[in-house]
Protein backbone atom coordinates (compact mmCIF):
# COMPACT_ATOMS: atom_id res chain seq x y z
CA UNK A 1 0.00 0.00 0.00
CA UNK A 2 1.45 3.48 -1.03
CA UNK A 3 2.36 6.06 2.17
CA UNK A 4 -0.96 8.48 1.06
CA UNK A 5 -3.17 5.44 1.26
CA UNK A 6 -2.17 5.20 4.91
CA UNK A 7 -2.05 8.85 5.85
CA UNK A 8 -5.63 9.19 4.37
CA UNK A 9 -6.73 6.36 6.55
CA UNK A 10 -5.04 7.26 9.77
CA UNK A 11 -6.93 10.73 9.03
CA UNK A 12 -10.25 9.01 8.55
CA UNK A 13 -10.31 6.97 11.80
CA UNK A 14 -9.01 9.96 13.40
CA UNK A 15 -12.01 11.71 12.25
CA UNK A 16 -14.41 8.42 13.06
CA UNK A 17 -13.02 8.83 16.93
CA UNK A 18 -13.73 12.45 17.10
CA UNK A 19 -17.13 12.14 16.22
CA UNK A 20 -17.43 9.08 18.53
CA UNK A 21 -16.12 11.39 20.83
CA UNK A 22 -18.37 14.02 20.72
CA UNK A 23 -21.89 10.69 20.80
CA UNK A 24 -19.70 10.09 24.68
CA UNK A 25 -19.36 14.05 25.83
CA UNK A 26 -22.71 13.71 24.90
CA UNK A 27 -24.41 10.82 27.23
CA UNK A 28 -21.33 12.20 30.12
CA UNK A 29 -23.66 14.86 30.21
CA UNK A 30 -26.25 13.09 30.12
CA UNK A 31 -25.62 10.58 32.64
CA UNK A 32 -23.62 12.84 34.86
CA UNK A 33 -27.25 15.26 35.36
CA UNK A 34 -29.85 12.28 34.63
CA UNK A 35 -31.15 14.70 32.08
CA UNK A 36 -33.01 13.02 29.34
CA UNK A 37 -35.62 14.64 26.79
CA UNK A 38 -36.37 10.71 25.50
CA UNK A 39 -39.40 9.84 27.93
CA UNK A 40 -38.17 5.94 27.78
CA UNK A 41 -34.66 6.84 28.46
CA UNK A 42 -35.39 8.94 31.28
CA UNK A 43 -37.76 6.60 32.89
CA UNK A 44 -35.00 3.66 33.16
CA UNK A 45 -33.84 6.48 35.90
CA UNK A 46 -36.87 7.34 37.42
CA UNK A 47 -37.15 10.65 35.92
CA UNK A 48 -38.91 12.92 34.11
CA UNK A 49 -38.56 14.04 30.45
CA UNK A 50 -36.89 17.08 30.12
CA UNK A 51 -38.24 19.48 27.65
CA UNK A 52 -35.03 20.91 26.51
CA UNK A 53 -31.71 19.36 26.02
CA UNK A 54 -28.56 20.47 28.90
CA UNK A 55 -26.79 23.09 27.37
CA UNK A 56 -23.74 21.08 26.72
CA UNK A 57 -25.40 18.61 25.08
CA UNK A 58 -27.07 20.79 22.42
CA UNK A 59 -24.11 22.64 22.21
CA UNK A 60 -22.23 19.37 20.98
CA UNK A 61 -25.33 18.40 19.18
CA UNK A 62 -24.16 21.72 16.89
CA UNK A 63 -20.74 20.60 16.53
CA UNK A 64 -22.09 17.07 15.45
CA UNK A 65 -24.22 18.42 12.78
CA UNK A 66 -21.32 20.49 11.28
CA UNK A 67 -18.87 17.61 10.81
CA UNK A 68 -22.05 15.66 8.89
CA UNK A 69 -21.87 18.61 6.77
CA UNK A 70 -18.25 18.78 6.44
CA UNK A 71 -16.17 15.33 6.67
CA UNK A 72 -18.19 13.51 4.36
CA UNK A 73 -16.67 15.79 2.04
CA UNK A 74 -13.42 14.71 2.88
CA UNK A 75 -14.21 11.27 2.84
CA UNK A 76 -14.79 11.42 -0.48
CA UNK A 77 -12.53 14.53 -1.83
CA UNK A 78 -9.49 12.67 0.32
CA UNK A 79 -10.33 9.68 -0.88
CA UNK A 80 -10.60 10.52 -5.11
CA UNK A 81 -7.35 12.65 -4.16
CA UNK A 82 -5.74 8.65 -3.14
CA UNK A 83 -6.98 6.70 -5.75
CA UNK A 84 -5.88 9.26 -8.82
CA UNK A 85 -2.60 9.66 -7.14
CA UNK A 86 -2.59 13.30 -6.90
CA UNK A 87 0.76 14.67 -5.26
CA UNK A 88 1.48 12.99 -2.47
CA UNK A 89 3.16 15.59 -0.25
CA UNK A 90 0.25 18.06 -0.58
CA UNK A 91 -2.38 15.67 -0.32
CA UNK A 92 -1.06 14.61 2.58
CA UNK A 93 -0.82 18.00 4.14
CA UNK A 94 -4.33 18.91 2.96
CA UNK A 95 -5.52 15.53 4.54
CA UNK A 96 -3.55 16.77 8.07
CA UNK A 97 -4.58 19.79 8.00
CA UNK A 98 -8.24 19.10 7.67
CA UNK A 99 -8.27 16.61 10.12
CA UNK A 100 -6.09 18.86 12.63
CA UNK A 101 -8.46 21.88 11.81
CA UNK A 102 -11.68 19.80 12.59
CA UNK A 103 -10.50 18.65 15.82
CA UNK A 104 -9.87 22.12 16.95
CA UNK A 105 -13.14 23.37 15.52
CA UNK A 106 -14.78 21.00 17.40
CA UNK A 107 -12.70 21.96 21.06
CA UNK A 108 -13.70 25.41 20.06
CA UNK A 109 -16.95 24.89 19.54
CA UNK A 110 -17.62 22.69 22.81
CA UNK A 111 -15.58 25.87 24.52
CA UNK A 112 -17.12 28.52 22.68
CA UNK A 113 -14.17 30.23 21.08
CA UNK A 114 -14.84 32.86 18.64
CA UNK A 115 -12.67 33.29 16.65
CA UNK A 116 -10.87 30.51 16.36
CA UNK A 117 -13.77 28.43 16.25
CA UNK A 118 -14.25 29.68 12.87
CA UNK A 119 -10.90 30.25 11.69
CA UNK A 120 -10.55 26.50 12.16
CA UNK A 121 -13.96 26.24 10.27
CA UNK A 122 -11.97 28.14 7.55
CA UNK A 123 -8.97 26.16 7.58
CA UNK A 124 -10.78 23.22 7.38
CA UNK A 125 -12.82 24.34 3.65
CA UNK A 126 -9.64 25.57 2.27
CA UNK A 127 -8.06 22.42 2.95
CA UNK A 128 -11.32 20.88 1.27
CA UNK A 129 -10.91 23.38 -1.49
CA UNK A 130 -7.20 21.99 -2.31
CA UNK A 131 -8.61 18.40 -2.25
CA UNK A 132 -11.33 19.49 -4.82
CA UNK A 133 -8.90 20.90 -7.15
CA UNK A 134 -6.46 18.92 -6.93
CA UNK A 135 -9.16 15.90 -7.83
CA UNK A 136 -10.51 18.22 -10.59
CA UNK A 137 -7.27 18.97 -12.25
CA UNK A 138 -5.75 15.03 -12.35
CA UNK A 139 -9.19 14.54 -13.90
CA UNK A 140 -8.84 17.13 -16.69
CA UNK A 141 -5.34 16.25 -16.75
CA UNK A 142 -5.89 12.50 -17.09
CA UNK A 143 -8.28 12.97 -19.61
CA UNK A 144 -7.30 15.97 -21.81
CA UNK A 145 -10.14 18.52 -20.33
CA UNK A 146 -9.48 21.54 -19.66
CA UNK A 147 -10.53 23.28 -15.86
Amino acid sequence: MNELLHIYALCVLVLCLKMFGISCYQGFFRLRGLAFTNREDAAVFKRAARSVELPQVSRAARAWANDLENIPLFFVLGGLCVALGTAGATTAWLCGGFTLARMAHTLMYLAGWQPWRTLAYGLGVACLFGLGVMAGSSVAVNYDLSL
